[in-house]
């Protein structure tokens, strides 16, 4: 049995060196980063109980414990909030509203002031609600918006061309993914929904990322994109949380350099700008 705690855990343990919390490595050592034992000590815990944690048999540590292994792992805040958010998430299915499907009329007046920049609003199953022509325009060609429903994790897991518009496509899943999982609440079944349609849908492509440690770092990042009419694009992204939204976020991309952004100009210039919602 294991659970997304203990795995966690053990994939940050092993990911520490010796040398970076002052033990030495010895000629002999076979396991990558620390031993269960060394953490124990670390952390003033007992090896079985470490076990039990990394093994799924106990899913709920106490806060004190689970600060102190955070203390003796290194880890930054927002990798002791997925800790955190991990030892709430064995309780089984519970109950969750449905994912938004309509857009605030501010939050579609803030996506109109954005024209033609590209612009998405999604929902917390990556469903796009609106969408600014800028966006529509670069992932159009790739058949992003032939689905009457376009759904940007699905786009990206199990549409053939995602690929070829992504060059780095495995981080773009990557971010995708996390997104998925970051965005939601443990158990919640819509997600589990989805996850279970997914899994089939993409395979492995899916289902190793579903399970592999959680990276809070998907909000912001460069992605690169090759489009067959601006060419190859490189776009800084900004995810910005809508407090007052269930699960809402919008995510704008932005000229990472100038080509980008002249090549973007030139594409906005053969389109009309307007704001589509979906």
């Amino acid at each position: 049995m294991t659970s997304e705690l203990g795995t966690l855990l053990r994939a940050h343990r092993e990911a520490l060196s010796p040398e970076e919390v002052g033990l030495p490595r010895g000629a002999r050592r076979r396991t990558p980063g620390l031993r269960r034992s060394e953490l124990a000590t670390l952390a003033e815990v007992s090896v079985e109980y470490l076990t039990r944690l990394e093994q799924g048999r106990d899913q709920h540590p106490s806060p004190e414990i689970l600060g102190a292994l955070a203390d003796a792992l290194r880890l930054p805040p927002d990798e002791r909030f997925l800790l955190l958010r991990a030892t709430k998430g064995s309780g089984g299915a519970c109950s969750v509203d449905p994912p938004a499907d309509s857009v605030r009329p501010p939050v579609r007046a803030l996506l109109d002031r954005l024209e033609p920049s590209p612009a998405v609003l999604l929902n917390r199953l990556g469903d796009v609600l609106a969408a600014t022509s800028g966006y529509r325009s670069l992932l159009a060609p790739f058949g992003m918006f032939d689905d009457d429903h376009p759904n940007l994790l699905r786009f990206v897991l199990t549409e053939p061309r995602a690929r070829a518009a992504y060059p780095d496509w495995e981080h773009v899943a990557d971010r995708q993914v996390a997104a998925l999982r970051m965005e939601s609440v443990p158990g919640d079944p819509h997600v589990a929904e989805l996850a279970e349609a997914l899994a089939v849908l993409a395979g492995a492509a899916f289902s190793d990322r579903f399970r592999a440690p959680l990276s809070a770092r998907y909000r912001t990042g460069t992605e690169r994109m090759r489009h067959p009419e601006a060419g190859d694009l490189r776009l800084d992204v900004e995810t910005l949380a809508l407090p007052d939204a269930d699960g809402q976020r919008l995510v704008a991309y932005l000229p990472a350099d100038a080509a980008t952004s002249d090549a973007l100009d030139r594409l906005a210039g053969r389109r009309p700008g307007a704001l589509r919602a979906v």
